[in-house]
């Protein structure tokens, strides 16, 4: 006859486990299947081990989890069966703002403005609603408002906007055969900037470091011609900006381009290039065609996308010490960018910048202002 050893603690009797083949068979499958969760993939073997016979210590120590653990899950599976091994629903906290509230922060939000500010900020309107700061902020969050950002924009008063916008995005869609369509614009007075102090590297956990200030060297002007099918640019850079500079660059297009193909080119309408040397010219060049875009209008010119890229990756953040140095970077920057030329391309019809344009003005008239 057995007897207990002095001293040793016997456990409560565990609840009886038995395994049909089909939950055995579900529960290898949950245990091994790469897209189950890892919660789900453990709590299956509690159960695997639990069946073999081992206690709920024995389990818990083979699998590196606590014994409550194993306690938990066999007596869920137990009870539920394999249902018993999802988590349950958990109460969440009571709904603190009611439907009024979100209403009253939207209509003051959008409707009103403090009096100390042109807009609000989260703290103001928190004080002004009785609510707190972060529950502004996820109603904000929500109804996708950020009243501290605004937009700009400016529309054309080219009475032939609609015929401009047309020509040009024709282009763009459906260039002439046998013909190149260049985007061509000025880069005006681009500054040869250094700073007052030697720029501190980039290190790990702190970023390149440059004084606010800087010294200036003069500046140039950059004549660039971006062909749309190819993405390469004809450059020229000038001391000066006028109309016979802007002549000059259109014969450096001229050659450039080859002489079998017409060549349509799309510019502003600054008054440069409208002078009546440049009438004379292009009657002495008829294979060039000029195309202007309507006035206020330089997003149309594709030009301006790579002026950007040109800022963005190499001006804003280069210093140069005199004019001949930045005119030599900016070459060596183009010559980079034909080597492997990116073409921007277009995908605006014309129907549908004039409709995006009818909806900001209707939106306009309906302001009241």
């Amino acid at each position: 006859m057995a007897t207990d050893t002095p001293g040793r603690r016997r456990g409560p009797k565990l609840p009886e486990l038995a395994l049909t083949e089909d939950e055995r068979a579900t529960l290898q499958r949950w245990a091994r299947r790469a897209t189950s969760s890892q919660t789900l993939a453990l709590r299956c073997r509690i159960v695997l081990a639990c069946v073999e016979g081992a206690s709920n210590q024995a389990v818990a120590t083979r699998l590196g989890i606590s014994r409550p653990t194993v306690t938990k899950w066999r007596s869920r599976f137990v009870a539920r069966r394999l249902e018993g091994l999802a988590d349950e629903p958990r109460p969440g906290a009571a709904r603190t703002i009611t439907d009024e509230q979100v209403e009253r922060v939207l209509v003051m939000t959008l409707e009103t403005t403090p009096t100390d500010a042109t807009h609000w900020s989260t703290r103001g309107l928190a004080r002004q609603v009785g609510m707190s700061q972060s529950a502004i902020s996820r109603i904000w969050r929500a109804f996708g408002l950020k009243p501290h950002l605004v937009d700009t924009f400016k529309l054309s008063t080219d009475p032939q906007f609609i015929d401009k916008v047309r020509d040009v995005v024709g282009l763009y869609l459906n260039p002439p055969q046998a013909a190149m369509v260049l985007c061509v614009d000025e880069k005006t007075g681009v500054q040869a900037l250094d700073r007052t102090a030697p720029i501190l590297p980039l290190l790990p956990g702190t970023p390149q470091r440059q004084t606010h200030d800087d010294t200036r060297h003069g500046t140039t002007n950059l004549y660039a011609a971006l062909d749309v099918a190819s993405g390469k640019v004809i450059s020229q850079m000038t001391p000066r900006h006028r109309a016979i500079e802007f002549k000059r660059f259109l014969a450096h297009m001229d050659r450039a381009v080859p002489a079998e193909l017409e060549l349509h080119v799309i510019c502003d309408n600054s008054s440069t290039h409208k002078t009546p040397a440049i009438q004379r010219w292009l009657l002495a060049h008829p294979r060039v065609h000029l195309h202007f875009t309507p006035t206020y209008s330089s997003w149309l010119n594709l030009v301006e996308r790579w002026f950007a890229e040109l800022t963005t990756k190499w001006l804003r953040r280069g210093t140069h010490r005199s004019v001949a140095e930045l005119q030599q970077s900016i070459q060596a920057w183009i010559d980079t960018w034909n080597e492997a030329p990116r073409p921007f391309v277009w995908t605006k019809t014309a129907d549908e910048i004039l409709d995006t344009i009818a909806t900001y003005c209707q939106r306009i008239n309906d302001s009241g202002h």
